[in-house]
């Protein structure tokens, strides 16, 4: 099973973690610092991480930051008491894949590092190359890339995800139910903002102004569509 590191400093909560992922047959090692999680995930193969973003010593979104910076490109799945928008997108930009507010319900996190580790699987099924144009930068999906012209910026997975299932339906509105169930495996709560989130690291990353967007629109009470 998969090798995971649990960066949190609420030892309850990373015992908690630790017994369930390891009934799960999963390997689990514990940092209590920022440090100390950069020093685990790096000096062994990891599959997923689960970062806690109040640190005592470096905050999550700096481990992020480096894990990042080394080359890594295991799933991080940041847990935190931090609920507003500015601090999610701000994870997702710097290479967190997922953002769980605490408190959380354990089996949809499970559910969550079980999605996770199947799609960073280098068995599973490799995807068509699909390529396409959103104004004036290129959308690379194989790469998981956008590509401007003052440079590329990379996209996270559950990102591409979303604009793989936009880009398939193109110009029609697409559930945020059908985006949630589909491509992290778990239902939608009605006060889950994870499907938004995603949204806006998006929209900051391919629209010329992300806060009136031309090709990433809001379906009212429905979902969202890509206009090319």
């Amino acid at each position: 099973m998969a090798r995971i590191v649990i960066i949190e400093d609420e030892p309850d909560l990373a015992l908690g973690l630790r017994d369930n992922l390891e009934f799960e047959k999963h390997t689990v090692a514990h940092a209590l610092t920022g440090q100390e999680g950069v020093k685990l995930a790096t000096q062994a193969p990891t599959d997923l991480v689960l970062l806690d973003i109040m640190l005592p010593d470096i905050d999550g979104f700096e481990v992020c930051k480096r894990l990042r910076a080394a080359g890594l490109t295991m799933p991080i799945i940041i847990l935190s008491a931090r609920s507003q928008e500015i601090d999610k997108v701000r994870g997702l930009e710097l290479g967190a894949d997922d953002y769980v507010t605490k408190p959380f319900s354990l089996r949809e996190l499970l559910a969550r590092v079980r999605a996770a580790l199947r799609r960073a699987d280098p068995g599973a099924a490799a995807v068509g190359h699909v390529t396409f144009l959103v104004g004036d930068r290129r959308v690379d999906l194989t790469r998981q890339v956008v590509i401007a012209p003052q440079g590329e910026t990379p996209l996270g997975y559950y990102e591409s995800e979303i604009l793989r299932m936009l880009y398939e339906k193109v110009g029609q509105a697409v559930p945020r139910a059908d985006l949630l169930e589909k491509i992290w495996g778990v239902g939608l709560g009605p006060a889950d903002r994870t499907v938004d989130n995603h949204i806006v690291s998006l929209r900051r990353k391919l629209e010329t102004d992300p806060k009136n967007p031309r090709h990433i629109l809001t379906a009212h009470a429905v979902g969202y569509k890509l206009v090319l």
